[in-house]
């Protein structure tokens, strides 16, 4: 059973200082490129910056309008390619039910995704979720299925949100 989201409910505000986690992702990516010797050019840095802006998935053309105030002649394309680099170093993961992205907050290693999708703030959530990935796992394996990549995405109500709903 799945309850759609009031399009009138206004989602409650964050008191999350994301500058922190914008801070920790940019160090952590520079860190890494410089170890798999790959460059993190200004334009990656500036576009892992904008997507760690917040906890909510964004969208290409998103990203392209907010660096085009610096750079008006950068194309799509470009911002796809800067995208693709940072998908192929984890630094970010792909939302595919929002043809989005979101920072990754695991980024040193190899790891599966658990994306936790608000329906109302619209924030995202990554977890490492060991128990539904091994049980995934099991399923594939008895198919007989090999898998490329494996990401959960469960569409929801945050416990910020479900709380603020609750008490109006």
């Amino acid at each position: 059973m799945t309850d759609s989201v009031p399009d009138s409910a206004e989602p409650p505000k964050s008191t999350h200082d994301h500058s922190h986690c914008q801070d920790k992702a940019v160090r952590i990516a520079e860190r890494l490129c410089l170890e798999r010797g790959v460059r993190l050019t200004p334009l990656r840095r500036r576009i892992l910056e904008l997507i760690w802006e917040n906890h909510q998935a964004v969208k290409a053309y998103d990203l392209l309008d907010k660096v085009r105030p610096f750079d008006q002649s950068i194309k799509p394309a470009t911002i796809y390619r800067t995208l693709d680099f940072l998908l192929e170093q984890g630094l970010i993961h792909r939302v595919e039910t929002l043809n989005a992205f979101i920072g990754c907050s695991h980024s040193e290693g190899q790891h599966e995704q658990l994306l936790l999708i608000c329906e109302r703030c619209q924030e995202v959530e990554e977890r490492p979720g060991q128990a539904i990935m091994a049980a995934v796992a099991r399923e594939l394996e008895q198919a007989g299925f090999t898998l490329h990549r494996k990401a959960i995405e469960i569409h929801g109500l945050c416990a910020r949100c479900f709380l603020q709903g609750n008490q109006t």
